[in-house]
């Protein structure tokens, strides 16, 4: 699966959460500085021909929706964060947060807690 730039990201992220969505209103959704129209246009059809996003004839113009899931997505750049950066392993992973992120020995046994209830 190809990986997103952040605009495309950007625009993801705002698709995941409308479901569907046309060019003005992903745009509404957006930060400021608003990006153009035709910007935003653009990174849509290039998701569209990444296979992250379709659409439907509205009028004139189109509705697009997601063809991925969010955690899908998400799933698929966690492991590729853990096979570039971390060897495949998730322990160096965990541990490398734990020491530069100063994690309490509370937040780690919550975590513990989450993880136990899955299995």
């Amino acid at each position: 699966m190809k990986q997103l730039t952040k605009a495309e990201e950007d625009i993801m992220h705002v698709l995941w959460q409308l479901k569907k969505a046309n060019v003005k209103q992903i745009i509404e959704e957006l930060p400021e500085p608003k990006p153009a129209y035709n910007t935003v246009s653009t990174i849509v059809r290039i998701l569209e021909s990444k296979g992250f996003v379709d659409y439907e004839k509205k009028g004139k113009g189109h509705i697009y929706f997601p063809l991925l899931e969010k955690h899908e997505y998400s799933n698929q750049s966690i492991n590729k964060l853990v096979d570039n950066y971390f060897q495949g392993s998730f322990k160096s992973m965990v541990s490398f947060f734990m020491k530069k992120n100063d994690i309490k020995l509370n937040e780690l046994e919550s975590i513990l807690k989450e993880i136990n209830k899955k299995e």
